[in-house]
């Protein structure tokens, strides 16, 4: 697909790392699966994987961590 935010490169299937702060705890998610342009890096989750991303950063903010990196297994 075209990337909405450049609007010149085009998307294909690779990997990224997502990176979410919510009240002062930082959830970095490595190796996750998204579509990414090749133009500008922009990268686009499907709908599951936010699912399973967002899961992953309540579960860190509710364990009551300031920093966590975690390795996203599909």
């Amino acid at each position: 697909m075209k990337c909405v935010l450049c609007r010149e490169g085009e998307t294909s299937p690779g990997k990224v790392t997502v990176t979410l702060e919510r009240g002062g705890t930082v959830i970095v998610i490595k190796e996750v699966p998204a579509e990414v342009c090749s133009n500008c890096g922009e990268y686009y989750l499907a709908e599951e994987i936010t699912r399973e991303v967002l899961r992953l950063a309540e579960a860190g903010k509710e364990k009551g961590v300031e920093v966590e990196v975690i390795r996203f297994a599909a």
